[in-house]
């Protein structure tokens, strides 16, 4: 069960309401978490992609090819987190697995923060996951009206 400040992190994030300096890397973490409580991994990623795109126009971040939502990292991040489903909290954010610069571990700066990784799962580039990635999600394009060209 997530403790209270993650549930208010979490619900301030679904009301849209959560300050914009307040959406750090471990808020992403945090509101991983508390999403993956009773949903699977790709209903998370499913449930993400949809709350960080209405977060990021809430607050003003245009999702384009170039900005705002990632579907890659979302991918790596629910995978990273549900690899840790029964740690607490401050062992997740204490993870190698969960910091910042992890996903770097397996992809090249450039394929990892290139247009088609933003938009789509693409593949590590220099090693493998060390779990299976979460499948095939049933709303994994962007719809027209998020992604800006």
């Amino acid at each position: 069960m997530p403790d209270s400040k993650s549930l208010r992190t979490f619900e301030a994030f679904c009301d849209l309401t959560l300050p914009k300096a307040d959406w750090t890397h471990e808020a992403h973490l945090v509101v991983c978490r508390v999403a993956l409580v009773g949903r699977t991994p790709a209903e998370t990623v499913d449930f993400l992609r949809d709350g960080i795109r209405a977060y990021n126009r809430a607050t003003g971040v245009e999702n384009t090819d170039s900005s705002g939502y990632h579907e890659t990292l979302t991918r790596y991040y629910v995978a990273a987190v549900a690899s840790l489903r029964t740690a607490r909290l401050d062992d997740v954010l204490a993870a190698p697995c969960c910091a910042t610069a992890a996903p770097l571990r397996h992809w090249t700066r450039a394929v990892l923060f290139s247009p088609a990784a933003r938009a789509d799962w693409v593949a590590p580039d220099l090693a493998p996951l060390p779990w299976p990635r979460i499948g095939p999600s049933y709303r994994r394009r962007a719809r027209s009206e998020d992604v800006r060209t």
